[in-house]
């Protein structure tokens, strides 16, 4: 009886696993199978059943569904059949370290998945969509493969469920993607790219991811990762970073915020600037490679239980960790940090004298010991001009023309007691421009911005707005960008008439060679001038022109003995922003007269030359009284004449109408004019003049 019930259970038991073995998804089974044919197994597997969850050698099954795979290190050999991507309830798939090669193939799909290790076989691509609606993947590892050339697909977006991202040496090119923020990767922390061949720089997404540790060292000789590596100061979370072998530039951010940071290699790049000092006291950090760069500054000294790898080349000013440089080189330091540390001056400033004359720094020019020349002329230099040159008393002459610097020119260089040249020619700076002396040669040439205000990010007003537009002091505004000699008026259709008259006569008699001024953007600059015979004022009218030219030059003497000098003028356009600045944004106490027409400003310059401007009323000028302030432009623009004050330009913007003339302090003319400075010698000449009612008369 015993045996009978025996056999009874025993044969219940066989019929149970017949019918668990039937419930196996066929889908599976066929995939499975179709797995099995393209895979050359090694004999310790037995895959011989008909069903894999009988089950197979290293398969996994739950309720009838193949749910794992993990081959790892059993010497499998072929590829991996296409179908695998029917097994969807396959949450693992592991066979890294054996022999498949082939096509990597597509795992769209596969939503349950959540490991996929691959590396170290001699898989030949990767399919585009191969992550395509991964979104249980947690870990993925395709390193040291035989791939063709691919890049990180837009695919990867939509494994959101990612931990952990390897790739080292997987033969990525391209960019690094700019998607590994937490919004989209939420448990993202580590991101493993080593031994691959990007382009371009650290994608600004990495600020805002929770990564903790971060591989994107290259290989020497083989680097191509470039730009800055100031991303790093928002990675708050970063435990371990190593991005040693490319070619970043700049320098090591201000890493303080980055409390857990134990492993930081930043060894063969092209940092430069000063090791900030809260890198040295990051109370986690365990170790540090900073050879082959070019840092500066004192040599970092770390606490004795960290890890230090330094002995390569760098620009530290003294060997010694901890001792500070010299206060000469601090200030050219402060200098270059300005404009962010340049890769040129990281090179060749090196040691702890710019003035050593066995080791000659680029752009310094040293007498005695002192510092007496900075030209950094055409160097690239993008950033603003340091308050710092100021600092250095010695210094005569300061070149920073054709670069991209940006901001004002700080007023502190003015102070300099021995500085003779300020070059700061073809830049994009911005402002106003300090008093400087007269003993100081100044070229501002092709920086129109100069004389404006323009808010840096974040500030309120109006981006190029004058200081009168954004309500600054009156001192402030008298200090312009421009300088001009100007003088008063004289207006009027009988004006013009004459003046064609006179100069149709005296060019016959006496032609003069001309000069021409074609910005549209004018801004004129003054720079004294002194001669044997003649003392004035030489104006370089500066700006972009049609035919590519820059400026062109034109001097008046005191003393000229010209009478006639016709200048084709061309379009002498002053902004708005420089007129309102030398007038005082037009204030009553600067208000020389009025008339029918208009009211004319007294305006003072920089260096304290006075000019005026004849203002029109805003809403009186007509079509025909546009087309006769046009007229007298045109005209008075080509003449230059001893007895004539001179038309140097006018403005206009919007409702806006201005002249401006030279300016005459010797007195006024005749009562009718109310002139305050015309020309002395003139009065037979311009007393001639009639002028109608109702005519830009009485300026």
């Amino acid at each position: 009886m015993g045996t009978l019930a025996f056999s009874f259970i025993a044969l219940l038991l066989s019929v149970a696993a017949v019918t668990v073995r039937a419930q196996t998804d066929p889908r599976d089974v066929s995939a499975m199978q179709d797995i099995k044919n393209s895979l050359v197994l090694p004999h310790s597997l037995d895959w011989s059943s008909g069903d894999p969850c009988s089950p197979w050698t290293h398969v996994h099954c739950s309720g009838g569904r193949v749910d794992a795979i993990q081959l790892g290190g059993t010497n499998v050999s072929g590829t991996v059949s296409p179908s695998i991507r029917n097994l969807t309830a396959l949450r693992r798939f592991e066979v890294m370290n054996c022999g498949l090669s082939g096509p990597l193939p597509s795992f769209s799909g596969l939503s349950n998945l959540q490991a996929a290790l691959l590396h170290h076989n001699s898989f030949t691509s990767i399919p585009s969509d191969f992550f395509q609606g991964l979104t249980g993947l947690q870990t993925i590892d395709l390193s040291y493969n035989s791939f063709a050339a691919w890049s990180i697909p837009d695919s990867l977006r939509t494994a959101t469920s990612l931990q952990n991202f390897t790739a080292v040496a997987a033969n990525i090119v391209g960019s690094i993607p700019d998607i590994f923020d937490s919004v989209i990767f939420p448990s993202l922390v580590e991101l493993h790219l080593s031994f691959n061949n990007f382009i371009g720089g650290l994608p600004a997404s990495f600020a805002d991811s929770s990564i903790q540790s971060l591989w994107l060292n290259g290989k020497a000789g083989h680097s191509l990762l470039n730009g800055t590596i100031d991303v790093l100061a928002g990675m708050t979370g970063l435990v371990e970073v190593w991005l040693h072998y490319n070619q970043f530039t700049g320098l090591i951010p201000d890493l303080s915020r980055l409390e857990n940071l134990q492993d930081l290699s930043l060894r063969d790049n092209q940092l430069t600037g000063v090791v900030p000092a809260s890198l040295m006291v990051l109370p986690s950090l365990r170790a540090v490679n900073l050879t082959n760069n070019l840092l500066q500054g004192p040599t970092p000294a770390f606490a004795s239980a960290v890890r230090v790898d330094m002995a390569g080349i760098n620009s530290f000013c003294l060997p010694t960790p901890g001792v500070s440089c010299a206060p000469e080189v601090n200030t050219l330091l402060s200098i270059a940090q300005a404009v962010g540390y340049p890769l040129k001056f990281a090179q060749d400033w090196k040691g702890n004298s710019p003035c050593d004359s066995g080791n000659p720094w680029s752009g310094i020019t040293c007498l005695a010991g002192n510092i007496t020349v900075i030209n950094f002329e055409n160097m690239g230099l993008a950033g603003t001009i340091s308050a710092n040159y100021s600092s250095i008393t010695s210094l005569q002459r300061l070149i920073l023309a054709n670069n991209n610097l940006t901001g004002p020119i700080p007023t502190g260089l003015a102070t300099l007691p021995n500085l003779k040249t300020l070059d700061v020619s073809n830049n994009n700076l911005s402002g106003l421009l300090p008093s400087f002396g007269k003993s100081v040669v100044l070229n501002i040439n092709g920086n129109p911005l100069v004389g404006t205000i323009v808010p840096t990010p974040g500030s309120s007003g109006t981006p190029g707005a004058s200081p009168a537009d954004g309500g600054t002091s009156a001192s402030s505004t008298k200090k312009a960008s421009a300088a001009v000699i100007f003088g008063s008026l004289a207006g009027g259709v009988a004006v013009v008439s004459l003046v064609g008259l006179v100069v149709f006569c005296l060019i016959r008699k006496r032609p003069e060679s001309s000069n021409k001024v074609q910005s549209p953007n004018t801004v004129l600059v003054v720079h004294p001038h002194h001669s044997a015979d003649q003392e004035g004022v030489k104006i370089t009218i500066a700006g972009s022109s049609e035919n590519g030219g820059t400026s062109e030059n034109f001097s008046q003497g005191s003393g000229t003995t010209g009478d006639v000098h016709v200048v084709e003028a061309g379009n002498m356009v002053i902004s708005i922003q420089v007129m309102r600045n030398v007038t005082n944004n037009f204030s009553e106490q600067n208000v020389l007269g009025k008339g029918g027409f208009g009211t004319v400003y007294k305006g003072e310059l920089h260096d304290s030359t006075k000019i005026a401007v004849k203002r029109m009323e805003s809403g009186v000028m007509s079509d025909k009284g546009l087309n006769e302030f046009m007229a007298e432009i045109a005209v008075l623009t080509k003449v230059r004449h001893r007895h004539l004050v001179a038309l140097l330009g006018y403005c206009l913007d919007g409702n806006e109408r201005l002249l401006v003339y030279e300016y005459m302090p010797q007195g006024t003319l005749s009562p009718s004019f109310q002139l305050e400075g015309t020309r002395p010698e003139a009065p037979r000449l311009d007393e001639k003049i009639k002028h109608r009612p109702g005519r830009w008369q009485g300026c």
